[in-house]
C-alpha cells in the first residue's frame, strides 16, 4: 500500500511473475483499509479485487463497452500480459458505424475481377478488403457494414472465414444503388457520424484524427482529400482579362486536392434522399451544400492509395507492406 500512496495516480495493478494482472487496488481501497485498521505496510494482497474486469488488445469493441463500466481497464495481449492501461478520463470518442462500398465490378482491371470481387484481390498476401477491415477495427469502429452487389456471395464467404475483431454485416444492393445509395440500407437505428469508404481505398490514416477533425470544427461531413499532381503535355499560355499575352509555361505541373473515397457523414445527409434511390457521393454532397450543411475537408498526408487499375494493384503490393 505504501507504493500506491507514493505515486500520483488512484490505483495499482498487481501483475504476476509472467506480467498477467491478477488484482486491483485503488485509492478508495486504501482508504477503507485504513478505516480497517490495516496499516500501509500491509500486503497489497489483504485489500486488492482479485477478479479486475480485464479488457483484450484483440476485441476493441467488448473492451470498449467495459471501460464504461469502470474508471480504468487493463488491456491484455494474446498471452494475458499486461499490455496496456486504458483511462475512461481519456478515453476519446470514437466512429462507431462505417460503411464499405464493395458492390462495384472493377472493369478496369480486367480479368483479375472476372471471377473474384476486388475488394478480394490480394495486397501484400491478404485481401484488400482485409486490409481495410483491420485499419477500421484499429480505430475502434465497432458497427461495420459491407454494400455488396457483384460476386456477393464471395464477399459473404470472405467475411464467414474471417477471425477479427468485429463481425461486419453484409448489406446487398439488388441493384447498385451508386457510391453513396446503399446509406439508406443501413438500419434505422444507425446515428452519425457514419464513416463511409469505398472498399479499393488503403491508407495508414489514423481513424481517430479523422474523427477528431470533423467533430473539433463542427462539420456536418467531412471529406477525406489527397494531393494529385498532374502534367499538362502542352505550353500553358498565361494572359490577362484583355487577353494580351503575359507568358507561357511549357508542360506544367499542378496540384489538386481530389476526393480519397473516405466521407464522414452526419446523420442529417440520411434524409436527404429517397430510400433505395439511386445516388453517387458528389451528387449527395451536393445536396448537402444546397441545404445549408457544414462540409469541410481534411487533407490526408499519411500514405494513400486507390486501387481500381492493375498498375495501381501492383504499385500497392509493392508499397503496402513497407507501410503497415
Amino acid at each position: 500500500m505504501v507504493r500506491l500512496n507514493e505515486l500520483p495516480v488512484t490505483f495499482v495493478i498487481a501483475l504476476d511473475d509472467a506480467g498477467r494482472p491478477v488484482g486491483t487496488v485503488t485509492d478508495g481501497d486504501i482508504r477503507r483499509a485504513v478505516l480497517a485498521e490495516k496499516t500501509l505496510e500491509a500486503p497489497i494482497s489483504e485489500i486488492m479485487h482479485g477478479t479486475p474486469l480485464i479488457g483484450h488488445i484483440n476485441d476493441l469493441p467488448t473492451s470498449q463497452s467495459l471501460l464504461n463500466e469502470v474508471e480504468f481497464l487493463p488491456m491484455v495481449d494474446g498471452d494475458g500480459a499486461l499490455a496496456e492501461i486504458w483511462l475512461r478520463s481519456k478515453l476519446k470518442e470514437r466512429i462507431s458505424t462505417a460503411l464499405v462500398m464493395a458492390g462495384g465490378q472493377g472493369t478496369r482491371l480486367g480479368q483479375q475481377t472476372k471471377t473474384q470481387p476486388k475488394p478480394l484481390l490480394d495486397v501484400d498476401n491478404a485481401p484488400i478488403l482485409e486490409h481495410v477491415l483491420t485499419w477500421l477495427e484499429s480505430g475502434g469502429v465497432e458497427n461495420i457494414y459491407i454494400s455488396t452487389h457483384y460476386l456477393a456471395d464471395k464477399i459473404s464467404t470472405f467475411l464467414d472465414a474471417r477471425n477479427g475483431m468485429s463481425t461486419p454485416r453484409i448489406i446487398y444492393e439488388k441493384t447498385l444503388l451508386g457510391t453513396a445509395g446503399a446509406l439508406n440500407l443501413l438500419p434505422s437505428g444507425v446515428k452519425g457520424p457514419i464513416l463511409v469508404m469505398n472498399g479499393d481505398v488503403l491508407t495508414t490514416m489514423d481513424v481517430s484524427t479523422l474523427h477528431d477533425f470533423h467533430t473539433s470544427h463542427g462539420y456536418d461531413c467531412t471529406i477525406a482529400v489527397t494531393p494529385f499532381d498532374f502534367t499538362v503535355p502542352f505550353g500553358v499560355i498565361r494572359y490577362d482579362d484583355q487577353g494580351v499575352f503575359e507568358g507561357i509555361d511549357e508542360k506544367p505541373t499542378f496540384t489538386r486536392f481530389v476526393a480519397a473515397g473516405i466521407y464522414l457523414l452526419g446523420s442529417e445527409f440520411l434524409g436527404l434522399f429517397a430510400p433505395k434511390e439511386k445516388i453517387d457521393m458528389p451528387d449527395l454532397l451536393n445536396l448537402g451544400r444546397q441545404a445549408g450543411l457544414n462540409i469541410g475537408l481534411f487533407p490526408i498526408h499519411e500514405y494513400w492509395i486507390d486501387i481500381g487499375r492493375p498498375d495501381q494493384l501492383s504499385r500497392a503490393n509493392k508499397e503496402w507492406k513497407d507501410q503497415k
